[in-house]
Parts: C-alpha cells; structure tokens; sequence
C-alpha cells in the first residue's frame, strides 16, 4: 500500500470523440480535484472542435496532456495509461462530470488496501430512469462497475494487460472480472460521485442499448457461463415504459447479432 497516500500522483485518463458539448464542464470539474494528478486525454480523431477546446485548455493548465489515437475505448484507454506517471489510474468519460471530492474520496478508499476503487455514478438526463446497471458478482465482489467512475493501481493495470481492445462495450467489466481472478480487492466508495450523461434522444437511446447488449455477448463469449449469474429481476427492472422497452429491445437485438456473429471473441 501507498504510504503516503496523499502525495501519490493520480493519472485521469479520458478517450474522447466528438465530445464538444461536454467536455469543458468536464475539464473544469477535474482541475479542482485534490493535487497531485495529471490528466491524459485522448482523442480518437473527433470530427468536431473537441481538439481546439482541449488545446485552448491544455495552454493554460500544464495537467493537462492530449493525444490523437483511434480504436476502441479499450485501447484508447490502454494507450493513455502508456503515458501516464501516476502509480494510480482513475478513469472517467467525455460526457461526464466530477464532484469536488472525486479524487479524494478514490484515494481515501485506496487506503484502506483495496487494489480497485469504484465510486457512485449518477445518470442525468432524459432517460436516467431507466438506466439499471445488470450486476455481475464474482468471489464476492461486484465487477460490473463501470470505467467512468474507476481506480486501479496502475501495477494491477498492467499485470492483467489493460483492457481487452476487441470489446465493443462492457470491456470495464472484463478488467474488473480478470483483476479479481488474480487477487485483487474492489472497494465502493458512495463519496466518490461522478455524473453521466445519458443519451440524449431516442435514436441516441436505441444505439447505445444496441451496443450495450452485443458488449454483453462479448463477454459471455469470452467468460462461458457469466448469464447464469444475470438477475431476470435487473433485467426488466425499469423497462415498463415505452423508452425502457425500446431499450430493452434493442439491447437484446444487440446481443443476439453479436451470437451470431461470435463478436470478434474467436
């Protein structure tokens, strides 16, 4: 464990496309984090003017360092943590916002000797309602928090290799799935809250639900018998409305393409 975990340098690593909208609120809300931290974004090649707002920031604040590299967000990820200097890894997304205490409240869970830290997330929106995370639990702990609101140590990181690039989605999963095996420790902390935003409209809604679910098949395809452990209960909790069967359904048909077609996970 860290001796002195105050003074530890955090890495926030962030992949971002075609993030315009949010990302400043998003910037601000992690410059006044608890110091010391550097904050990495990468960039996949947005279409918008994501790059000229994250210069105009990263020329008046030395935390921040950005880079252009596509793929997935597994390996955007995986190539930010390549240039990180933090012996801590904290992980959020373009489309959200910090609380004052994010980073401290991560690094006070740390503390007490867990190896991953998974704070509250909040979804704000127009369909936060209907947004139900579908727990997964394995040797007794929840592995399906989700990489917007995430620490590891950056040891842990790189023991198990990063993330799996080939997932679409639910790659934040697979991570937390493949620390536990070899020992790791996933602590909760309600204190570290980040807000998400949720999609936007239904088209927006009938994608995301779309990749969510073949993300799932990903992981089944990789980790056998993990549906055995879905609730049917979370399922179709929250689902009584036209936008939650809409989402529902589609993330089925997600799921059911990617069986089809393996996922990539051959």
């Amino acid at each position: 464990m860290f001796p002195y975990i105050e003074t530890v340098l955090v890495s926030i690593i962030i992949t971002v496309k075609n993030e315009a909208k949010n990302i400043a609120d998003l910037l601000n809300s992690l410059l006044v984090q608890e110091k010391p931290f550097e904050i990495i974004v990468v960039d996949a090649k947005s279409t918008d003017n994501t790059r000229d707002i994250l210069e105009k920031f990263a020329k008046t604040n030395k935390e921040i360092k950005f880079f252009i590299h596509g793929g997935s967000r597994g390996e955007g990820r995986n190539f930010g943590v390549s240039k990180a200097k933090g012996d801590i890894i904290a992980f959020i997304d373009g489309g959200c916002r910090a609380d004052k205490n994010w980073l401290k409240e991560l690094k006070k869970k740390m503390e007490e000797g867990f190896d991953v830290v998974a704070g509250k997330t909040v979804d704000v929106g127009p369909f936060k309602d209907i947004i139900h995370r579908v727990k997964i639990e394995y040797k007794g702990y929840d592995v399906t928090y989700p990489s917007c609101n995430l620490a590891y140590r950056k040891d842990l990181f790189e023991k198990i290799g990063g993330f799996d690039t080939r997932f679409v989605t639910a790659e934040d999963i697979d991570l937390n799935l493949r620390a536990v095996k070899v020992g790791a420790k996933i602590g909760y902390n309600e204190n570290a809250v980040v807000y998400r935003r949720t999609a936007e409209n239904l088209f927006s809604l009938m994608k995301q639900s779309f990749w969510y679910g073949y993300g799932r098949k990903q992981l089944a395809l990789k980790h056998g018998g993990l549906w055995r452990q879905y609730s049917i209960t979370q399922i179709f909790s929250g689902h009584a409305s036209v936008a939650g069967i809409i989402r529902l359904t589609f993330g089925l048909i997600g799921y059911a393409i990617c069986g089809l077609s393996r996922g990539n996970m051959k």
